[in-house]
């Protein structure tokens, strides 16, 4: 907005002097002069143009303004005129001006407050005494003398309070040098973010005091040299020198470090160090010492670029005393693309190796927060994954190489998977048939190899070949596809097979055929109106037996049961195995659709297998499927409001009466930081499941202020807010806890405090438990005592929001003056 000059102002452009200020009766006569000549233009601009008045031009196009721009460009800064107001104005064009009583300078997103205030127009230079305030671009400055050349922002401040707009930080200090308009020292400083209220007897829950504090408002950085961190007046932490953020962006620096006790490792300090090399790059540094083990050092290195991408991390401990040797970690991830004359090309690496089968166990509890290889090495198969794509047009090509780190243990070996040296694939997808036809090729060849030790088979290199044929036919009412497949698959083993062969082929069609309707209606449930479908769906398929029981299995493993996998043609998942089957699916679905959005408020469905003939394939140790109706698979799911949701599955067996397995999951999420959910799982035995479970989940997020009333959903000064938080896994088969993660957080207007409990069971007899606290300074570090409890409730408790997560910048205009 223009600010008008008053009776008692000076407008002071930079390019061309100011006049001295109008006497009250000239300028009374002036404005009355204009009022009597506007008369007649306003007159004129609402009459109504004349029937056969020639059309007007069109109103000129509306064009930006910089003024209402957060940040104004170096550009026009330079043009923007200075205003001065006050009681009395005094001085000299193009000189000087000196305002006296409620004095004020303005320019561009810069304004000067004072009682006493003098302006030199040459040197841009404005002194200024007496109740002092800098309002620049949200931030505020308060003292009691000023010196300062205003575009430049160069001078000093003294007896200053400040507050800083994007973090609410502020402070005091016994003079602020503006060095210029993005850099500041602050000398005898303190900074908080906690909220200051009009209590004499107010005290910050914490603050830093600091001898020198240097402000980098371009790399949003402070820098605090000779300071002290007092929480709830206590003096917590002594610091030389630390960097800390004036804003979300990230920074190079120390980030706060994480201490631990552990029976094994004894005491454990990690300090790691963030480098943000670039925009694109960055990487973390992590020296961590265990008084028991030895010293070691992590690193992860990022990078990002428009056809590339990927991290590289890696952890290595000299003379490891728990295990008398070096031990060392390494992973390699990179994703590209690329655009070629000849088609699109896309690279893919996941590599990840560890020293020691012991690995896994004596590192699993490490976790510093960052995504370094040490958050993926609690599981035992460790990729080494490198793939090559190439497409254009209808084809595309895939060659891959995957190889596997098993990390035994000799009290419960595992079987590894195969390694793919190499894998092979083509494939060929027409666009457009002619007559609505449908049509694909696959050819894969794939040599696999595995320790014959633990597998009990021979290596293999396979080839196959699947290609097939369909023919859509859609309508809006409905749809019915039939489809022809052709499966061809030969077999090289490196040693004989039961009946001495050492090659094995095998080739089979598979016929199907997939129908649905859909019907549609106008319905009314409970006061809300609804678009209510009923689609019923039919699917048959017919594959001939062939005897397949000496073929070995590489990637093979049974479809799980459920409504993804009951309209398919083969009921096992790879390429080792095609059941035979002579089979009909039918099933029903009925939907409750908003019929503004076409959101989906609640959905029931029914499905169930009528076996023709017996299917004699199975997997190794599997007996032949006889049974002429298979279970029945009941579903249902309701999502009535955003806030509440409800998930069923039932797989129940009619002859028996029972229910061979069931999965109930119900949320009730109604706002931020407000979230329960539970589910209830079971399986029993059956020919496909050996070990029956059943176990009950519940997971939630709560404030405990709603206990006691406080509904809010903000802490302030006066009072915090407590959260309870955490998930339970308990078996009812075992009556036991298997998964315990529980905690508790206090939010209050300037600090977050965490201590979380968390017990994960990590194999049938053996678990972890770790016990893990956090305080988050909010605008300055978070110190933690343990692994960081953060990275533990995001990745088990589910729809965990982080306290302030949500946070805007706020805008320069929140705080104009």
């Amino acid at each position: 907005m223009d600010r008008l000059p008053l009776p008692h102002a000076l407008h002071v452009p930079t390019h061309r002097p100011f006049a001295a200020p109008l006497p009250p009766r000239r300028l009374l006569a002036r404005l009355a002069a204009l009022m009597l000549c506007g008369v007649p233009l306003a007159v004129l601009a609402q009459a109504q143009p004349a029937a056969d008045a020639v059309p007007t031009e069109p109103a000129p196009a509306l064009r930006s303004s910089p003024r209402l721009q957060e940040v104004l460009p170096y550009g026009i800064r330079q043009q923007l005129p200075v205003f001065v107001r006050g009681d009395r104005v005094t001085g000299q064009p193009d000189i000087q001006a000196t305002i006296e009583g409620n004095a004020e300078l303005r320019r561009g997103d810069t304004v000067v407050h004072a009682d006493r205030m003098q302006y030199d127009v040459a040197d841009d230079r404005a002194r200024a005494s007496g109740n002092v305030l800098i309002n620049r671009a949200g931030n505020r400055y308060e003292g009691s003398q000023l010196d300062l050349r205003v575009e430049a922002f160069t001078g000093f401040f003294s007896d200053a309070r400040y507050r800083f707009l994007e973090t609410a930080a502020h402070g005091e200090a016994s003079r602020v040098d503006f060095l210029d308009r993005d850099r500041s020292v602050v000398h005898n400083a303190t900074y908080t973010t906690c909220e200051r209220t009009d209590e004499a007897s107010w005290q910050p829950d914490w603050i830093l005091r600091a001898e020198r504090i240097h402000l980098d408002r371009v790399e949003d950085v402070g820098t605090a040299e000779n300071g002290v961190l007092e929480f709830k007046g206590v003096p917590v932490l002594p610091i030389p020198r630390i960097t800390f953020p004036l804003s979300d962006r990230r920074k190079s620096g120390l980030l706060p470090p994480t201490l631990g006790l552990d029976s094994v490792s004894g005491f454990e300090y990690a300090q790691p160090y963030y480098w943000n090399i670039a925009p694109n790059r960055d990487a973390t540094i992590t020296p961590t010492v265990m008084t028991r083990r030895g010293v070691a050092l992590g690193t992860e290195f990022r990078y990002l670029e428009p056809r590339y991408s990927g991290e590289l991390t890696a952890d290595y401990m000299p003379n490891d005393r728990l295990r008398d040797r070096d031990r060392w970690a390494y992973g390699i991830k990179h994703r590209a693309t690329f655009d070629t004359p000849a088609g699109g090309v896309g690279l893919g690496i996941d590599i990840k190796r560890v020293s020691d089968d012991n690995y896994w166990r004596d590192f699993s509890q490490r976790n510093s927060g960052r995504s370094g290889v040490n958050d993926q090495l609690t599981q035992r198969l460790l990729p080494g994954d490198a793939t090559l794509n190439w497409a254009r047009g209808e084809h595309s090509l895939l060659l891959r190489t995957l190889k596997w780190q098993t990390l035994q243990d000799v009290n419960a070996p595992i079987i590894p998977p195969y390694d793919r040296m190499p894998q092979l694939r083509w494939e060929y997808r027409p666009l457009q048939l002619a007559g609505g036809l449908d049509a694909s090729v696959e050819a894969d060849y794939t040599s696999f190899h595995a320790d014959r030790a633990y597998t009990g088979q021979p290596n293999a290199k396979r080839s196959y070949t699947m290609a097939q044929v369909s023919r859509p036919f859609l309508a809006p009412a409905g749809f019915i596809t039939p489809r022809v497949q052709l499966h061809s698959t030969h077999y090289e083993f490196d040693a004989p097979l039961a009946n001495g062969q050492r090659t094995a082929s095998r080739t089979l069609p598979t016929f199907s055929l997939d129908s649905g309707l859909v019907f549609e209606r106008d319905a009314r449930y409970f006061g809300r109106d609804f678009l209510q479908t009923l689609e019923p769906r039919a699917f048959y398929t017919y594959t001939p037996y062939r005897d397949q029981r000496l073929l070995p299995i590489y990637d093979t493993a049974v479809n799980d049961f459920n409504f993804a996998s009951i309209y398919t043609e083969n009921a096992f998942g790879g390429q080792d195995r095609l059941a035979d089957n002579n089979l009909l699916t039918l099933g029903v679905t009925t939907r409750l659709l908003d019929p503004d959005t076409g959101a989906e408020a609640a959905r029931f469905g029914v499905a169930q297998r009528v076996r023709f003939s017996d299917q004699e394939v199975t997997m190794p140790g599997g007996s032949p499927v006889n049974e002429r109706l298979s279970d029945v698979l009941l579903g249902a799911g309701i999502n009535w409001t955003p806030q509440w949701g409800f998930d069923s599955t039932v797989q129940y067996n009619p002859k028996t009466g029972r229910s061979l397995r069931t999965t109930v999951g119900a949320r009730y999420s109604p706002g931020n930081y407000r979230t329960v959910s539970a589910a209830y799982r079971m399986q029993k035995v059956t020919g496909l499941i050996t070990e029956p479970s059943e176990q009950i989940d519940v997971g939630w997020q709560w404030p405990l202020n709603d206990l006691w009333g406080d509904r809010g959903d903000k802490p302030s000064s006066a009072g915090g807010r407590w959260y309870s938080v955490g998930r339970l896994n308990y078996s009812l088969q075992d009556r036991k806890l298997v998964d315990t993660v529980v905690g508790l957080e206090y939010e209050s207007c300037c600090w977050i405090g965490r201590v979380v409990l968390e017990r994960l069971q990590r194999s049938v007899t053996s678990s972890n438990t770790r016990l893990m606290f956090q305080i988050e300074f909010i605008g300055f570090s978070r110190l933690s005592l343990g692994s960081n409890p953060l990275s533990s409730l995001k990745q088990n408790v589910p729809r965990y929001q982080f306290l302030r997560e949500s946070v805007s910048t706020p805008s320069r205009f929140t705080q104009y003056d």
